[in-house]
């Protein structure tokens, strides 16, 4: 099997797996309700994964994965705030991909479930680790210096956290009914912290 293929399968399982979580909750889902759901043996699920808490981490990297992405293409010359801004007015727009739509919603569910599930909760934390290693070498380019210094690695430390808990503001603010054209406030609250860290201006457009 290649790895291109054994990660689709990762994928589709823990899609399905984040489906019925959120559906009908974490505990009254079993192993095998999961492999039915996306046409597999139980034997199948448990080779790919360790537990049924872990089954969700890969839809919740896909989601980060989003954010991730963002970043990597956060022009010099923008700021934080309005590539944020401009990146949900296109996925809004529906101008992303449908999966990577429907990735992103399922990983929100799962940060609302991680609140009172552990096993959820340590996949998202999983997670935000990734978010913040790959957000160092960012932090370095943007302050002119090396991904390595102190500063580029505390920055990227305080920016996930922030990060982390906008996101889980956001989840729990979309169940209770919260509209996504609200986006926009969020964006600036979340690029407004991360400028203003000590340590470096992260959040400003530079100049080339």
């Amino acid at each position: 099997m290649t790895d291109k293929r054994r990660h689709q399968i990762r994928l589709d399982i823990s899609r399905g797996a984040a489906r019925l979580f959120w559906q009908q909750g974490f505990a009254a889902t079993s192993g095998e309700q999961i492999a039915e759901l996306v046409g597999l043996s139980s034997r199948t699920i448990w080779r790919h994964f360790r537990s049924k808490g872990s089954c969700v981490e890969p839809v919740v990297e896909a989601g980060v994965e989003w954010f991730v992405a963002l970043l990597r293409r956060w022009p010099r010359q923008m700021s934080l705030e309005d590539h944020i801004a401009a990146e949900l007015s296109a996925m809004q727009r529906g101008r992303s991909d449908p999966w990577v739509v429907a990735d992103f919603l399922s990983a929100t569910q799962m940060i609302v479930l991680a609140d009172r599930e552990p096993a959820i909760r340590t996949a998202w934390l999983m997670a935000c680790h990734r978010v913040e290693i790959d957000l160092a070498p960012v932090a370095a380019e943007r302050l002119r210096c090396p991904k390595d210094d102190t500063r580029a690695r505390l920055l990227a430390a305080v920016a996930t956290a922030v990060l982390r808990l906008a996101n889980e503001e956001i989840g729990r603010a979309l169940v209770a009914g919260w509209s996504p054209k609200d986006m926009r406030d969020v964006s600036q609250r979340m690029a407004s912290v991360m400028s203003g860290v000590a340590v470096g201006r992260l959040g400003e457009a530079v100049s080339t």
